[in-house]
């Protein structure tokens, strides 16, 4: 039996992953910032394949920790950084966690035996931190590929500077470790929607599709959401844990990016759909997941049907 780790793999993203590689019979190592707190984790525990699934305390600043972590790991999928958009201290509660806990995670992984697929979980703020919005420069209706040089301005906020950064370190990492023994992968998705596996109230992604649903403008990044209708590039959840799987346990993909990403439609509609009600406009596409598709063969699951099934 394989044995995968999944930092993060408690979150709303993470537990779909965590439930795949628990379905497909793997042993499964969790991480949890306060293992003592069973609510962050307690719907794990009932998922198939459970008495396959360890909880592990960890903080990705101590590299130490990361070491026991990672020891025995065949596979490890890094998705544990902060997804917030309140920040008071941009430096400890993003920077720190983002950028420095995957600076350490590079240093712990590049001393592992064991080690055959590392995959980040980036975001497509790492691609360009204006998102949703185009950068200034680029044109209106520019479709983003892979083939497309990351973008970042000063001016963006604090979460998607921590992701680009973070970016930058694995970029950097795989072009100065030219024979390593294991492959890296990254997936960059867009908004991720969808429904919880969990009970708990503190997922950014839900809180979103919350405020979307219903109008609420509690903070500038929202209120711009609606001031400017922008086109919201979405995928759902499954989708993101599906292709971490895949290119987890698919050989050949050393250094390869992924946007994964379906369509995009304009904030007011994505409200009307959250509201089982029609769009009034088409879906475009702003992010191009066709390498995905070809890679790891995902079929994606339409917008509508996820946004109208949202809790």
């Amino acid at each position: 039996m394989q044995t995968v780790g999944i930092i993060g793999g408690s979150g709303f993203i993470g537990s779909y992953i965590t439930k795949i590689f628990l379905e497909e019979d793997f042993k499964v190592k969790v991480t949890s910032t306060d293992i003592s707190n069973r609510s962050k984790y307690e719907h794990l525990l009932m998922l198939t394949n459970a008495q396959n699934l360890e909880m592990v305390p960890l903080d990705v600043r101590d590299k130490n920790a990361l070491q026991d972590f990672v020891k025995d790991c065949e596979i490890i999928v890094h998705g544990g950084t902060p997804f917030q958009l309140e920040v008071k201290d941009p430096q400890t509660e993003l920077f720190d966690p983002t950028v420095t806990g995957t600076r350490n995670f590079l240093e712990v992984i590049s001393k592992s035996k064991d080690l055959k697929k590392v995959v980040f979980i980036a975001s497509v703020a790492a691609w360009n931190t204006s998102f949703p919005m185009n950068p200034a420069t680029y044109d209106h209706d520019h479709i983003f590929t892979e083939q497309d040089t990351p973008y970042m301005s000063d001016g963006d906020h604090p979460y998607a500077k921590a992701k680009f950064l973070a970016d930058q370190e694995v970029r950097k990492f795989i072009k100065d470790n030219l024979n390593l023994s294991f492959e890296i992968s990254s997936v960059f998705p867009t908004w991720v929607i969808g429904n919880p596996l969990s009970e708990r109230p503190d997922s950014t992604s839900m809180d979103m599709q919350y405020l979307i649903k219903n109008k609420i403008t509690p903070n500038p990044f929202v209120e711009m959401l609606f001031a400017t209708d922008t086109m919201f590039s979405m995928v759902d959840v499954r989708d993101v844990a599906e292709a971490v799987y895949q290119a987890a346990t698919t050989k050949g993909l050393h250094g390869k990016n992924y946007l994964i990403a379906n369509e995009s439609y304009k904030v007011s509609d994505i409200s009307l759909m959250l509201n089982n009600q029609i769009p009034l406009n088409d879906a475009a596409i702003v992010y191009d997941s066709s390498l995905a598709k070809k890679d790891l063969g995902i079929a994606f699951i339409a917008a509508k049907e996820t946004l109208n099934h949202c809790v």
